[in-house]
């Protein structure tokens, strides 16, 4: 079996992983472990004493180089733990929408199942499940396990 964990450095995700090696240490298999790169959209500035939405706000994108850099420092993390976990890994920067790069990455390599965590780092509420966990389940091709 190939599994596919999509991490995003949240506490959710570490879970996720841990789950993935501990399934793989029994059962065998391969692991590839996914960030997908996504620069984040920032605001600053604004603040409650502003008089319009718009005073004193600033939105930028992210620099591409240090989004990569963040998944770079997050997928090593993932490789020292599966290599702990005597676990052989894969990992993989992936580019644009978490749901998108990851069920396309899954159906082009021939993933049997993906493993996430049930919320992410977004500040958005969504309920028990994040938004990139729900997405995964509504438009992933394979099965997926959704770890709380």
């Amino acid at each position: 079996m190939q599994y596919l964990v999509a991490v995003d450095g949240s506490e959710s995700s570490t879970d996720a992983l841990a789950y993935a090696l501990e399934l793989l240490s029994h059962a065998g298999g391969s692991l590839t472990v996914a960030y997908a790169v996504e620069p984040r959209v920032l605001v600053e500035g604004g603040g409650e004493a502003a008089t319009s939405a718009e005073a004193g706000k600033r939105i930028y994108t992210e620099d591409l180089q240090i989004a990569e850099e963040r998944g770079k420092d997050v997928l090593d993390d993932a490789r020292t733990r599966a290599e702990k976990a005597g676990v052989a890994v894969e990992t993989i920067l992936l580019y644009g929408d978490p749901v998108d790069s990851i069920t396309e990455y899954a159906d082009s390599e021939g993933v049997d199942g993906i493993i996430v965590g049930h919320r992410g780092l977004s500040n958005r509420v969504e309920g028990m499940v994040g938004s990139v966990a729900k997405g995964l389940v509504g438009h992933a091709t394979v099965p997926v396990t959704v770890v709380k």
